[in-house]
C-alpha cells in the first residue's frame, strides 16, 4: 500500500500584478509631489542614520532612503542575500530591511549574547499586525516579570514528566489520519497542519470535547489565513476578515474559560488548566484575555512550524532511500517488540529511536523554518566593539548558522551522522536560545517521532512525491 504526497512549491515569479485605470495627473502636480516625497525620504532616513561622534555603527550598507535593501531582500535568494553580506563585511553586519534598520548576527557567539547573557537589552519584536491577530498578552511580545510567570506556567504544560502521557492520544490521532491518505494524492503541508494542529489543540485544551474545538478550529482557520496578508483592514480584505475571526474566537474562548473557571472538573488539564490555576501571594489569577491571547499563540506557536518540519522530513526520507529503509528497520524493531508485549507505543519506546531522531535534527538544521528571529535594541547597546542604537532590530541568522561549514561540513549534505557526536556549543539552534527560545521542542519532537513510528511500520516506501511547478 501505498501514499501519493503532493509537495506544492513556489512559483519562480510572482504572479503579475493586477490591472490598475491609468491615472492622468499633470507633470506639474506630480513633479511636485515626488519631489516633496523625496526630501521627506532624506529627512527620515538622516535621522535614521545620526549616531553620536565616536560611535561605529557595524559595516553594510542601508540601500535606498527608507526603502532601504527591502526589494533586493525580496527579489533575491534570502541565502545569497545574507551570504554575500557576511562574505564582504563579516558575522557582523548593518541592513535596511522591511522599513526597519537593522543588524544581523551569524556567529554562534554573538547570537548568545543577544538571547542569553545579554537577553535583557534585546526585547522580542513582531510586525504590529501579527501581534494585534495573536494578542498583545501574549508570552512571545513580553519580557520581565511578566514574561517569567508566563515562561513558567508555559513550560509546566510542555514539561516530559507531562507529554509522556499524551503519547497514545497523539497515537490516536495518526491513525485517524493515516487511512484517509492511502491510495490518493495529498497536499502534503496542508495535512501536516491538520495533524499538528490536532496534536496543539490537546496541548492547549487537555480533554477535550469536540463539540467546543469544532468551533475554535474553524476559526482559528480564518484567522490563519491572515497572518501574512498585508496589514489593510478593510472590508473584503485577508486581513480584515481574519481580524473578524480573531474576535469571534476570542469570545468563543472567553466562554471556555468561564464555563472552566466554574467547574473545576471541566478543566481539562493542558495548558489552557495551568493557567486558569495560576495564582499565587504576589500576583491575581490571569485575565481572561490573557488567558485567551496565550493559548491562541501556543496554537500559532505549536502547528505551523513543526508541519513545515514534518514535511521536509518526508522529502528527504524520499530523497535518501538508504536511510528510509535504515529508519524503517529502526521502527520495526521497536513493532515487534510492542507486538510480542501486546501492547501500544510508549514514551520510553520514542526515546529508543536514535536514528529517527537524528534524522529530525538533521532536518532542523538542514530546513532551518526558523531562519531568523527578530529583537530590538531596547537602549544604545555597544555590541562587540559596533554601536547598535536604541530602536534598531537585531536579527540572529540561524539558517547562516545552520548552513556554515566552518560548523557543518558539506552543510547542503542531508546527513544525520553529524548529530553522533556532540556540536560546537550554540551552532544548532532550531528552537532558538534563552528565556525566549520555544517552550514546546519535546512536544514538537514527539508527535514526529510518533507520527514516522507508524508511517513507516504501516507501509513500504510509504509514500511517492510530485511537485508543484
Amino acid at each position: 500500500m501505498q501514499l501519493q504526497l503532493f509537495f506544492p512549491f513556489p512559483s519562480p515569479s510572482p504572479p503579475p500584478l493586477p490591472q490598475t485605470p491609468t491615472l492622468i495627473i499633470t507633470s506639474t502636480l506630480f513633479s511636485s509631489f515626488f519631489f516633496f516625497f523625496l526630501v521627506v525620504l532624506v529627512l527620515f532616513s538622516s535621522r535614521q542614520r545620526r549616531q553620536p561622534k565616536g560611535k561605529i555603527l557595524p559595516p553594510g550598507s542601508m540601500g535606498w532612503p527608507y526603502i532601504g535593501e527591502t526589494l533586493k531582500f525580496y527579489t533575491q535568494n534570502p541565502d545569497s542575500f545574507f551570504a554575500n553580506r557576511r562574505r564582504r563585511y563579516g558575522d557582523t553586519f548593518k541592513t535596511h530591511i522591511l522599513g526597519c534598520p537593522c543588524v544581523m548576527i551569524s556567529s554562534p557567539e554573538a547570537a548568545r549574547i543577544v538571547l542569553v547573557t545579554k537577553a535583557h537589552l534585546f526585547k522580542p519584536t513582531y510586525p504590529p499586525s501579527k501581534e494585534k491577530m495573536i494578542g498583545p498578552e501574549a508570552l512571545f511580545f513580553h519580557q520581565g516579570a511578566y514574561h517569567s510567570r508566563l515562561k513558567k506556567l508555559v513550560l509546566a504544560a510542555f514539561l516530559p514528566s507531562v507529554i509522556r502521557g499524551s503519547v497514545s492520544e497523539i497515537e490516536q490521532i495518526v491513525l485517524k489520519f493515516l487511512p484517509t491518505w492511502e491510495n490518493t494524492t495529498i497536499n502534503t503541508l496542508q495535512e501536516m497542519k491538520r495533524y499538528a494542529f490536532d496534536v496543539a489543540m490537546i496541548s492547549a485544551f487537555g480533554h477535550k470535547r469536540d463539540s467546543e474545538m469544532k468551533g475554535i478550529k474553524q476559526l482559528y482557520q480564518c484567522l490563519e489565513k491572515g497572518y501574512n496578508s498585508m496589514p489593510l483592514d478593510l472590508p473584503g480584505t485577508p486581513f480584515h476578515k481574519a481580524m473578524k475571526a480573531r474576535k469571534q474566537l476570542n469570545e468563543t474562548l472567553r466562554r471556555l474559560i468561564q464555563e472552566r473557571r466554574g467547574n473545576e472538573k471541566a478543566g481539562g488539564g493542558g495548558l489552557l488548566g495551568n493557567l486558569l490555576g495560576a495564582k499565587n501571594h504576589k500576583v491575581d489569577q490571569l485575565s481572561d484575555s490573557q488567558i485567551a491571547d496565550n493559548v491562541i499563540g501556543v496554537i500559532f506557536a505549536a502547528h505551523d512550524t513543526t508541519a513545515s518540519v514534518l514535511t521536509w522530513v518526508l522529502k528527504y526520507l524520499h530523497d535518501n532511500r538508504d536511510l528510509l529503509e535504515a529508519v524503517t528497520r529502526e521502527q520495526d524493531g521497536i513493532q515487534r517488540k510492542i507486538i510480542e508485549e501486546n501492547r501500544r507505543l510508549t514514551w520510553d519506546d520514542t526515546r529508543h529511536m536514535p536514528l529517527t531522531t537524528r534524522v529530525i535534527q538533521e532536518t532542523l538544521r538542514r530546513a532551518s523554518i526558523l531562519s531568523f528571529t527578530f529583537r530590538e535594541a531596547v537602549e544604545d547597546v555597544e555590541f562587540e566593539g559596533y554601536y547598535i542604537p536604541k530602536g534598531w532590530k537585531v536579527l540572529p541568522l540561524f539558517r547562516t548558522i545552520h548552513h556554515c561549514a566552518d560548523f557543518f561540513p558539506q552543510p547542503e549534505k542531508f546527513d544525520p551522522s553529524r548529530f553522533e557526536v556532540p556540536l560546537r556549543p550554540n551552532t544548532f539552534i532550531p528552537f532558538g536560545n534563552g528565556v525566549h527560545s520555544c517552550p514546546g521542542s519535546e512536544l514538537a519532537k514527539l508527535e514526529m517521532l510518533v507520527l514516522l513510528h507508524h508511517l513507516t511500520t504501516s507501509y513500504r516506501y510509504p509514500f511517492i512525491l510530485s511537485f508543484s511547478p
